[in-house]
């Protein structure tokens, strides 16, 4: 039966895609039942009559979308699909509702996910091909002109792919609050990753032990993202918002509840939320899903329980506490010491970092060395060179805060690569002019 709701007190947007035509396999747990269930809910709860909730078709994002954040090998065309575009789009079509002031909130409720998605991207890995989040984001910044941006991502998976792309932005706030990666894939988002060496500070990581329930994320909340956005002020706050970290989720070992989600979204308080991973399929999604949106209207989220909630069991131990308290501590001493921190590049011209990407779903390994080359004035540009899977890349991405001296030395750089020839694919990913070149 549906139940009568009051006038939303914040306007919100939403886009909902369950890409009908696009899984892994038919049992894979990133299937279209994912969405198909929140949406029941949705219309049973009666969201579709509430005045001041609008329900938004997706777009279809263009290949120059994904290519402004993207380097696709051997290239987007090939690797996407077009629900992939969609999806994609779905988060631009979200945006673009906040930007032009149709809705004050929007939430994206599409698949395929996107935040295991790098820069470089060869293929599939953690169900993500394309970074949807990081496609809003670059869209946003193009055609609003918006700087300052935060993005909180509360997967239980650690974010490795908006970290990848964001990690030298220091106009790109990246906190990611997950389940410890010693424990889930991809085994990443420790405290150290701090950010590169233009951005030192930028990149929060939270990794929180598992059957971590409601007070350890109220704590995360309180002490660290909370005083963190305070200080950074950002023109908005995107919540990539995985729901994965419910109690029931069949590949996570977190404690969370729709409760949760709902309290923690309306202490956020994000712009734009853009769907991630969440594979209890109706056991949570159509709860968690539900109190994300109550939260973010401004509507009653009391009644959003799941039918065995029962809060004795969502107690953490004051062993926990104390684990996730210390975590907290050091998060904010990084923050607090960013300035230090990136004084120790002040005298050096470029910073080169090697790593190995691997690619689960098809089972091949890339090697990739990125070269940020430096820059007093602005962030630099970063040189990329990637090879794996029979394909190989060399790449010079320009961000969209870079000076004019870096914007041009990189655009030389590039030149004088294509030159040489000796790689299969030569790219300039030019932010700034909104060019994507390829020789």
């Amino acid at each position: 039966m549906k139940k009568y709701m009051p006038r939303a007190q914040h306007a919100t947007g939403l886009v909902l895609f369950p890409a009908f035509d696009w899984c892994i396999s038919p049992t894979h747990p990133e299937r279209e039942e994912r969405l198909l269930y929140t949406k029941d809910q949705l219309i049973e709860e009666g969201l579709e009559d509430v005045d001041n909730i609008t329900f938004y078709n997706p777009e279809l994002a263009s290949y120059k979308d994904i290519d402004r954040v993207h380097l696709c090998v051997p290239s987007s065309k090939e690797l996407l699909t077009e629900s992939h575009l969609i999806s994609a789009g779905g988060a631009i079509r979200a945006a673009k509702a906040v930007m032009d002031r149709e809705v004050d909130k929007a939430f994206a409720i599409v698949r395929p996910p996107g935040h295991h998605a790098m820069q470089t991207v060869f293929g599939d890995r953690g169900f993500c091909v394309v970074n949807i989040e990081a496609v809003m984001v670059e869209y946003i910044r193009r055609h609003y002109g918006v700087r300052k941006i935060a993005i909180i991502d509360t997967d239980c998976h650690h974010g490795d792919g908006t970290q990848d792309i964001f990690y030298n932005d220091p106009d790109t706030l990246f906190i990611s609050l997950h389940q410890d990666g010693r424990t889930l894939y991809p085994g990443t988002g420790f405290i150290d990753e701090a950010g590169g060496p233009a951005a030192q500070g930028y990149n929060i990581n939270l990794p929180l032990p598992p059957h971590t329930s409601e007070e350890g994320f109220d704590m995360a909340m309180e002490r660290v993202i909370l005083p963190i956005l305070d200080e950074f002020k950002p023109e908005l706050i995107i919540n990539s918002a995985g729901q994965d970290n419910h109690y029931t989720d069949p590949i996570t070992n977190m404690n969370f509840t729709a409760q949760g989600y709902a309290r923690l979204n309306q202490q956020l308080k994000p712009d734009i939320c853009v769907l991630e991973g969440g594979y209890s399929i109706e056991g949570a999604l159509p709860y968690t899903n539900l109190g994300i949106i109550l939260a973010m209207a401004g509507l009653d989220t009391s009644h959003v329980k799941e039918p065995d909630y029962n809060p004795e069991n969502f107690i953490q131990s004051e062993r926990m506490n104390r684990h996730i308290e210390t975590v907290c501590n050091e998060a904010i001493e990084l923050f607090e010491s960013r300035k230090k921190l990136k004084e120790k590049f002040s005298n050096q011209s470029a910073v080169t970092v090697n790593k190995h990407i691997y690619y689960d779903t098809t089972g091949f390994t890339v090697d990739e060395t990125r070269v940020h080359h430096l820059c007093r004035e602005c962030p630099g540009y970063t040189e990329i060179i990637a090879g794996g899977f029979n394909h190989d890349a060399h790449a010079f991405s320009v961000p969209f805060n870079s000076c004019k001296k870096c914007h041009t030395s990189a655009k030389d750089s590039f030149q004088k690569a294509k030159s040489v020839g000796a790689r299969k694919l030569t790219v300039l990913q030019d932010r700034i002019e909104d060019i994507f070149e390829v020789k």
